[in-house]
């Protein structure tokens, strides 16, 4: 850390680390906020999207001609409207708005309907007739793996593999030929989606100069906007993309989504607003949620528990697209190497094409599946060794700033504090019996169980390779002394709006309410890669910081020299601008800015911010590197009973490695609101289909699929730890969904201790629970979960030297590179 960010890390700060309410708090308690469903525009047509009933079948015909006779109907669009791919990622440009030939999954769009009203365009959507031709379908991740033909895509590995990862670090042999101990064990992380409280939905209109622009409750405008000027074939600059605030996003709305494109399209075709708004059924449809996962990890440890060697599988169950699948199956192998040392690390994935709806990021994008497998097999481990699962998590930490065998560079790593912290907290040595089941320290059916778990502060990459700037900020002051933030981030709920105005007050010493935020519209701000991968608040708080300080700057000349003090002399606090020795000698900040407007002219700076690059070089380095990374640990106390194996949580103990807080009030919120999250996906939340070749989802409302209700939520302890990290501003690092990773094996580890049974499945529903409990009593191996991983054609791995080694960060050239 350099001597002007130590000082700036250690100063006295005014907004930085208070609890201001949010900045938009009150539009939203109102009701004044407007989210995508309540913009109206006049002459507006409702769209409606037909999807097909049909899990894999050929589109054989499509007959509209009763439907565009139907009053009210302005225009009906079918795949042959829009005929070029589009995706999220480069090398997964695989899906259409509309299907042209073939649906992949029960829900894909087969015509689109602008009308006059809602009831119209859905009657009119009924009148469409489509005849298919069915296709055999693939259910999962075995057949995905076995069945070649048909092919649900003509890209990917082969049949029906989308992505294979093979890569290695170190001398596996070596590493398992020095452990004392080696186990193995296979595990499963069921797939379960977003839940946000407000659907998608969108608005375009292509006015009379031929310019569309669009408003979407999208996390990404900048590759919403990206995917229209393609699809579309508009230039870029007539295109504006307005993402409006989302009602929760979780990662749900990281995609360009076809219902964006359809209403831009059906805009263009009738010259008037259109917009569509899914019902719930259909977000449940094409959600992109959680992968499912299935995993084996293979560790070798010393008696003390350090790691000699670790080997991990994944198999991701993709669902009908690509979305961010590539980059899902290289995250389920990335972060197993940041909490605890690695020296060797092997890992191989395979990420499968179903005909289910298409999963992609949620929160935490493809760590909480690994992090549940490592934490619970961690556990056992412990148990062989007869060690305390603390004890062996402190003993054996990665080290802060250092470099992992893999090629991602540590920064600050405040876990053993966190650690510390839930274990005094929860009274953990006074719970937890050490494995001794016959002189237990709580009553059989109560149990205690800890993890830990890390995540990124923004992803080292961008989606699309170039060497921009990853976030941009515009800062206007004006002679009233208002000043206004222009970024093209949005605000998901998480808080990013108000977490600008903070930073951008501390720096010119002034109210966050004083501040005006303006985001994500692509004509007035400048490009922000989006609300995803927990990267707002270091990147864009970045680019913001910068900013600030160079209207700082600015304002420090223009005031100096006015009141004949030395630049280095004056503060910013209080909105004004003064003389630390003297301080009844300054000025106001509105006249600071007149006084700098009259010196320099209109006052407007930019600030923007690129990650620094990642050690590795090698195929697949880009996932995973991140300027930071937050930690956490966590306790669960559960009560399960063992008359019909229902799990309770009655208590969690958090502790977050935040860096600092930049709104300790906000952070807490997130990290209870990441421990919900991870209490539905521990004990209920699946997308679960029905045991049929239809692959028809059985839950697709929010009646029948469970989540957590207040009654459900635990009582939470949560302990910020500051352990500020020089890359983050003020020190700041991720919060958005780091916490919600170590909840669900928390969970299983204290079902455990309870009852002595281990659930090696998410969710632990109590049907699991009263099987693995009947096994136990029958003498056979109190367990639920998988037994077997499917057989795979591995390649050759791509391997590289770790820098305990020697290594560079690049594959070694005589080994066959494949990833």
């Amino acid at each position: 850390m350099s001597k002007n960010e130590k000082d700036k890390n250690e100063q006295p700060l005014k907004v930085v680390g208070k609890p201001f309410r949010k900045v938009d708090a009150r539009a939203k308690c109102t009701g004044q906020t407007k989210f995508a469903d309540d913009i109206a525009l006049p002459r507006m047509l409702y769209c409606k999207i037909l999807r097909s009933p049909e899990p894999h079948a050929l589109i054989k015909t499509i007959d509209v001609s009763r439907a565009l006779k139907l009053p009210g109907v302005h225009a009906i669009i079918t795949g042959r409207d829009l005929p070029i791919p589009y995706g999220i990622l480069p090398v997964s440009q695989d899906e259409h708005a509309i299907c042209i030939d073939k649906v992949r999954f029960i829900g894909d769009p087969v015509a689109a309907v602008a009308a006059v009203d809602e009831d119209t365009a859905f009657d009119a959507m009924n009148l469409i007739e489509v005849e298919y031709e069915k296709l055999q379908t693939v259910t999962s991740i075995e057949e995905g793996l076995m069945v070649d033909e048909p092919r649900i895509h003509d890209y990917g590995e082969r049949g029906n593999i989308h992505k294979l990862v093979s890569l290695e670090f170190g001398d596996m042999d070596e590493g398992f030929a020095e452990a004392d101990l080696i186990r193995e064990d296979i595990l499963f992380y069921e797939g379960n989606t977003h839940l946000p409280m407000e659907q998608h939905a969108a608005l375009a209109y292509f006015d009379t100069d031929n310019k569309l622009t669009l408003w979407s409750s999208t996390q990404t405008p900048h590759y919403v906007h990206r995917a229209l000027t393609k699809t579309l074939e508009i230039p870029a600059a007539h295109i504006r993309v307005i993402a409006t605030p989302n009602g929760g996003g979780f990662g749900g709305k990281s995609d360009p989504f076809n219902h964006e494109i359809i209403v831009s399209k059906l805009s263009m075709i009738t010259g008037r607003p259109v917009k569509a708004t899914l019902t719930r059924e259909e977000v449940f449809y094409c959600h992109r949620g959680r992968h499912p996962v299935l995993m084996k990890v293979r560790t070798g440890v010393k008696r003390d528990g350090a790691i000699t060697a670790m080997d991990f599988q994944s198999f991701l169950d993709g669902g009908a697209y690509g979305s961010y699948g590539v980059a899902s199956t290289f995250y389920t192998g990335a972060l197993q190497t940041v909490t605890y040392e690695v020296p060797r690390y092997k890992f191989r994935g395979a990420r499968v094409f179903t005909n289910k709806p298409p999963c992609g990021p949620k929160r935490g994008h493809g760590t909480p599946q690994p992090r549940y497998a490592l934490e619970v097999h961690l556990d056992k481990i412990a148990e062989e060794l007869k060690l305390d699962p603390a004890e062996i998590r402190l003993n054996h930490l990665v080290k802060p700033f250092s470099v992992t065998a893999n090629y991602l560079r540590i920064g600050s790593m405040g876990l053993g504090r966190c650690i510390e912290k839930v274990v005094e907290g929860s009274d953990w040595k006074d719970k937890f019996s050490g494995w001794d089941k016959e002189n237990r320290k709580l009553p059989f059916g109560k149990g205690v169980g800890l993890a830990c778990s890390s995540y990124i502060c923004g992803a080292g990459l961008p989606i699309y390779w170039n060497n921009m700037p990853h976030s941009g900020v515009q800062l206007r002051l004006d002679r009233q002394g208002g000043v206004c933030v222009q970024c093209g981030s949005i605000d998901i709920g998480q808080g990013s709006d108000s977490v600008l105005a903070y930073i951008v007050a501390e720096v010119l010493g002034i109210d966050p309410f004083d501040i005006r935020v303006l985001t994500a519209d692509t004509d007035l701000t400048p490009v922000d890669l989006g609300s995803y991968s927990s990267r707002v608040t270091l990147m864009t708080g970045n680019a913001a910081l910068q900013a600030a300080e160079r209207a700082r700057e600015l304002l420090t000349i223009a005031v100096a020299e006015k009141l004949s003090v030395p630049a280095e002399n004056l503060s910013f606090a209080e909105r004004r601008v003064f003389d630390v020795e003297n301080p009844e000698v300054g000025l106001s900040f509105a006249e600071a800015v007149v006084l700098a407007e009259s010196k320099f002219g209109t006052i407007g700076t930019v600030g923007s911010y690129t990650p620094p690059r990642s050690p590795g070089h090698f195929k697949g380095a880009g996932v995973g590197p991140s300027p930071a990374y937050s930690y956490s640990a966590a306790v669960a106390e559960v009560d399960v009973d063992p008359m019909t194996g229902i799990v309770t949580v009655e208590r969690v103990w958090i502790a977050h490695d935040i860096g600092r807080s930049i709104n300790p009030m906000l952070v807490m919120g997130q990290v209870e609101g990441s421990v919900y999250m991870g209490l539905g996906e521990a004990l209920m939340e699946e997308m679960a289909y029905r045991a049929n070749r239809n692959v028809v989802h059985k839950f697709p409302s929010l009646l029948e699929y469970k989540s957590p209700t207040t009654l459900e939520m635990c009582d939470v302890k949560t302990y910020l730890i500051e352990d500020a990290d020089p890359n983050g501003p003020f020190g700041a690092k991720e919060v958005g969904q780091g916490p919600l990773l170590p909840v669900p094996p928390t969970v299983a580890n204290a079902v455990y201790d309870a009852v002595g049974v281990r659930i090696d499945e998410v969710p632990i529903t109590p049907e699991k629970v009263l099987y693995a409990l009947r096994e136990k009593s029958k003498g056979r191996e109190g367990r639920f979960g998988p037994k077997s991983i499917p057989e795979v054609d591995w390649p050759q791995p791509l391997k590289v030297l770790t820098p305990e080694e020697g290594g560079d960060g690049r594959e070694m050239p005589h080994v066959a590179v494949h990833s």
